[in-house]
């Protein structure tokens, strides 16, 4: 999990202005569903998310597809801002 933990702050602070913000976490929910919480600074969200929503749904694929070549179940990726 490590891996994909990385490949995301990596892929992360490719993408946003304010790179000291930028922390991810790792969560397990009750099903046992792993869960990254991205956290940006509120300015980089646009950036983010991008047009329709295009950049994140781009990162999650991204994000899955590193997982699915560590053999891991697949991820839930969120993001927010502080």
């Amino acid at each position: 999990m490590d891996a994909v933990k990385n490949f995301t702050e990596k892929l992360i602070l490719g993408l946003v202005k304010n790179k000291d913000i930028v922390k991810i976490q790792e969560f397990e929910d009750e099903d046992g569903n792993v869960i990254l919480d991205i956290i940006v600074h509120s300015d980089d969200m646009g950036t983010i998310i991008g047009k329709s929503g295009s950049t994140i749904k781009a990162v999650r694929t991204l994000v899955n597809a590193c997982a699915y070549k560590q053999n891991l179940p697949k991820i839930k990726v969120n993001v927010d801002s502080i």
